[in-house]
């Protein structure tokens, strides 16, 4: 199981947790951002293909901020991919 860690850019979340296995999420965890929302987003993550997270995130705004947590999921992801 591999852990990544992320740092997002333009929301409230000031962390993001990863536990990835065979391309599987296994864990996620947001330090900070809506409690709510973000336990909601990592938890219907879990058991979900990396590949299949970005392409279901990636792009998804906050009102009228050019991200959001999710959005700011899948760049992590991104980045994970391009590190592996």
């Amino acid at each position: 199981m591999e852990h990544f860690s992320y740092t997002p850019k333009g929301v409230c979340s000031r962390k993001i947790e990863f536990d990835i296995e065979d391309g599987i999420i296994r864990k996620v965890v947001f330090s900070g951002g809506c409690a709510g929302n973000t336990q909601g987003v990592a938890s219907l993550l879990v058991g979900m293909t990396v590949d299949e997270a970005i392409s279901r995130l990636e792009g998804i705004r906050c009102g009228f901020k050019p991200t959001s947590c999710p959005d700011q999921v899948a760049k992590a992801l991104k980045t994970y991919q391009a590190e592996a």
